[in-house]
């Protein structure tokens, strides 16, 4: 369900190139000193990309130094120094990959495994930040009773990772929350639901696993099936999202430059739905 949220690596200027790579590394570091070393192999795009995000909004500075890390440990990399947002965004993605893994468990009752080897990690995010916790339990468990009903509603289904993704930045974000910052972040998590339903059509449905696109499109046997019958329809579907998106990032009260946070909401997730649409077996089935 994660790491959909990159940028339009093409379009992202030199010096934002660093400023990403610093954040992806930094947020690693904030990982490993909240939950454990461990925890690291954890990492996601999507929550460098909350970090960024939320160090704008929140008009705090990122301190990027030159540091070595356990994978690059002979030459120094530019990193951004783990402060209070980056090591609390760090205990978020934790938690939110824990409760994923959890959810891999209870689908194919496979990975059990992996699950229990990050559990020392997650009991640590929890116990720092039962606030995040409690949020990602209440709407994972939503997400749970809908698929128990086997609800076909795409909007319906969506609505408990759009207001989780909400709820997350809200309780970061303090102070500096804001209408349209809300509004943003229910779209996000709306579109990193979506795209990843779309993605795994096809494993879901080889593996009886819950999608909401299987049980709204029934006339569907696979992804290329699913484009061709309905193409329209779904181009429709992501295209509203990523219009809501693009018009309530142009909303937002940024306190210095955000043209990596532009290319990310306006290129970047552009980009990714275009790349789920038209993989090798879909390339000719829609146009996005």
């Amino acid at each position: 369900m994660f790491g959909y949220v990159k940028t339009d690596l093409p379009n992202v200027y030199v010096k934002d190139t660093v400023l990403y790579k610093a954040l992806y590394c930094g947020l690693c570091k904030s990982i490993g000193k909240t939950c454990g070393q461990k925890a690291r192999f954890l990492l996601s795009y999507d929550l460098t990309f909350l970090s960024l995000l939320l160090h704008n909004l929140c008009d705090k500075d990122i301190e990027i130094t030159k540091q070595r890390c356990v994978i690059h440990h002979i030459v120094k990399r530019p990193m951004a120094k783990v402060d209070e947002l980056s090591s609390a965004i760090g205990a978020l993605n934790v938690i939110l990959a824990y409760y994923k893994l959890n959810d891999d468990v209870l689908d194919n009752n496979k990975g059990r495994l992996k699950r229990s080897f990050f559990k020392r990690p997650y009991k640590k995010a929890k116990r720092l930040y039962p606030e995040l916790d409690k949020i990602v339990s209440n709407r994972f468990n939503q997400l749970l009773d809908y698929e128990k009903q086997n609800v076909s509603s795409i909007d319906m289904v969506c609505d408990p990772f759009g207001n989780l993704i909400l709820d997350v930045v809200k309780f970061l974000a303090k102070d500096n929350f804001s209408k349209p910052l809300s509004d943003l972040s229910y779209n996000l998590g709306k579109w990193i639901y979506l795209i990843d339903a779309l993605d795994d059509f096809d494993k879901d449905y080889k593996k009886g696993n819950f999608n909401v696109l299987i049980n709204a499109y029934t006339d569907s046997l696979d992804k290329e099936q699913l484009l061709n019958k309905h193409g329209k329809e779904i181009v429709e579907i992501f295209s509203d999202v990523l219009v809501s998106i693009e018009n309530l990032s142009r909303q937002l009260d940024y306190k210095f430059n955000h043209d990596l946070i532009s290319n990310v909401l306006v290129l970047g997730l552009k980009q990714q739905t275009k790349i789920v649409m038209e993989n090798k077996k879909c390339k000719n089935t829609t146009k996005f």
